[in-house]
């Protein structure tokens, strides 16, 4: 088959490997009608996430066909699925708990010491991320196999087309359980850190429950424009002192909670972002951390901070100090995607959510390559690359 292989920092290619096959009872074998680039797949294409290793297959938002089921699959041949992109057996202590990004089986036993090292307790597994997650193959291929797949895939029902229900398997929850971890009050304010498409649905989400304002901050302006057609207002950090406009915008109290969905490759021409940049190329430091430092100095006293953005490694200069002085909780982790997916594919049959707004480019499969590059140097009109594996391959 044909499939995204990583070989090195901004070295992907598009390779031909073997064929997926059952190896576990609850396995399945999905035949891959779209998957996506995502934000997070930039990490990898940057050389920030460690334990790649040349050959492996990445993607983790993706769907298809089922085309083969292991004995103990709940599938059946020829249903149309979502994946959710986290990999959980259903029945651990903490899938009990729907703590599905926690599972304690999900990561091979083989891949749990990596984990067990750096953050002292394995990672739940999850596809085409790294070793450090399991080593799985990942979805931007023509096939894939699905592990568990009695507990992670959703079946999409008639009548829905692949745009509307493919963000199911991971940015859509994600952006949901980064406004339900800011524990949202009626009449709240809400800041949320980059219009990227976590994001956007992290702004469309705070409103459905129940904040009164959204406050998006980027530098993007198209970015910026998607957020405003949902209701939030903007500041473009380029044009405003991010701080003091949000003082302006609250009465100088500060927004009721915040969300910070930048991550460990934050931008911008700050002190503090070009001294982590500088630790990083000379590999003295992993993340830069700039926007969860700003969106904690923002909070108001007594809110909340929602960090769904990926972080990867050890930080310093972390305002720890302002963080316990003004008595701030935080939330964070990898998105349970399979306690969300139900509900939310509710809402989009019933059209309270809309995905689709997002998808700004469709490629083939061949062209992922091409596809990543656009992603990573033009990500203000490139919002989301949705590849078709047998789709026509662009003119060259």
């Amino acid at each position: 088959m044909r499939a995204l292989t990583w070989h090195d920092k901004h070295d992907v290619r598009v390779d031909t490997v073997d064929d997926p096959e059952i190896l576990n009872p609850r396995d399945a074998i999905i035949k891959i009608t779209s998957t996506a680039i995502c934000g997070s797949d930039l990490h990898l294409y940057d050389g920030y996430i460690p334990t790649m290793q040349a050959g492996d297959i990445l993607g983790h938002e993706f769907m298809g066909e089922v085309v083969e089921t292991g004995p103990k699959s709940t599938l059946q041949k020829g249903q149309r699925v979502v994946v959710p992109f986290t990999i959980a057996c259903g029945s651990c202590y903490h899938c009990g708990k729907h703590q599905y990004s926690a599972c304690d089986n999900g990561n091979p036993a083989d891949n749990q010491d990596i984990g067990q090292e750096m953050y002292g307790q394995p990672m739940s597994g999850l596809f085409g991320y790294s070793h450090l997650t399991g080593g799985y193959a990942g979805g931007q291929a023509e096939y894939v196999r699905v592990p568990f797949s009695d507990v992670g895939p959703i079946v999409v029902p008639d009548g829905l087309e692949d745009d509307e229900v493919l963000f199911l398997s991971d940015i859509l929850p994600t952006g949901w359980q980064a406004a339900e971890n800011a524990d949202i009050e009626p009449g709240d304010t809400v800041a949320v850190w980059g219009c990227g498409p976590v994001g956007l649905f992290a702004v469309q989400s705070a409103f459905l429950m129940g904040a009164h304002r959204v406050i998006a901050i980027d530098h993007f302006p198209h970015r910026l424009e998607l957020a405003k057609k949902f209701g939030a207002e903007t500041i473009n950090f380029e044009q405003s002192k991010t701080y003091e406009a949000l003082m302006e915008m609250t009465g100088g109290i500060g927004p009721d909670a915040v969300i910070d969905a930048v991550g460990l490759e934050a931008h911008g021409f700050f002190v503090d972002n070009v001294i982590d940049q500088i630790k990083a190329s000379l590999f003295l430091g992993t993340d830069r951390t700039h926007s969860i430092r700003q969106a904690i100095h923002a909070c108001r006293k007594g809110g909340r901070v929602s960090m769904p953005a990926v972080y990867g490694g050890f930080v310093d200069k972390f305002p720890l100090g302002a963080f316990m002085e003004k008595g701030l909780t935080l939330k964070t982790g990898q998105t349970s995607v399979q306690h969300y997916m139900p509900a939310l594919l509710h809402a989009i049959v019933e059209g309270k959510i809309d995905t689709t707004f997002l998808i700004s480019h469709r490629m083939s499969l061949e062209d992922a390559p091409k596809g990543y590059k656009m992603f990573h140097d033009n990500q203000n009109e490139v919002t989301k690359i949705v590849l078709k594996p047998g789709f026509a391959v662009a003119a060259q």
